[in-house]
């Protein structure tokens, strides 16, 4: 049987090389290890935050299988009632720490429709970035959350993601953009 690591090399496949996938800058890990294909979803229909959280809840445990769904839901949706993570510009960063993971792991949900989120600029979210981390990780936590909305608040960056035509595409936009770019 496979160990952890080999499952997430054979999931990135050629997109991601080996030795990309190790790098990290000045602490924080590269944003494109956090992420696999099978962790990005396009034209998600849904007709409620609640429901959103629900489906990156699902995301969020593919290769996984040890994370409890009800679990993850609830840590992202505390999160949400302590102030909405929609940062403006049609992203929300949805997040959390969480016992019994080892390194922080991430999702990416484009929505059909854009859907109200109370965000900060009052706009509907299109794109979604969920976030887990190790409960212990408070500084890797806030460094990932920085480096995300640095990356995300780039306009041509967003344009990209949202014209992407399918998951695999707007996966390889976000890893492509984490490797060639200082986003820490």
């Amino acid at each position: 049987m496979p160990n952890k690591e080999q499952r997430v090399d054979d999931a990135r496949s050629d997109a991601a090389p080996r030795e990309a996938i190790a790098r990290e800058r000045d602490g924080t890990p590269d944003l494109g290890s956090l992420l696999v294909p099978a962790r990005v979803a396009v034209d998600v229909q849904v007709s409620s935050k609640k429901r959103l959280l629900e489906e990156l809840a699902v995301l969020l445990l593919k290769d996984n299988p040890n994370l409890d769904r009800s679990t993850v839901f609830q840590i992202l949706n505390e999160r949400e009632r302590l102030g909405s993570t929609g940062i403006g510009e049609g992203v929300a960063l949805p997040h959390g720490r969480l016992n019994g993971i080892d390194e922080a792991i991430a999702a990416v949900v484009r929505l059909k429709r854009p859907l109200d989120f109370d965000a900060v600029d009052q706009e509907p979210v299109s794109l979604v970035f969920g976030l887990l981390v190790p409960a212990q990780a408070t500084e890797t936590h806030l460094k990932l959350l920085a480096a995300l909305a640095k990356m995300l608040s780039n306009p041509h960056l967003r344009g990209q993601i949202m014209r992407a035509p399918d998951a695999d595409t707007l996966y390889r936009c976000i890893v492509g953009t984490t490797r060639g770019a200082d986003t820490a």
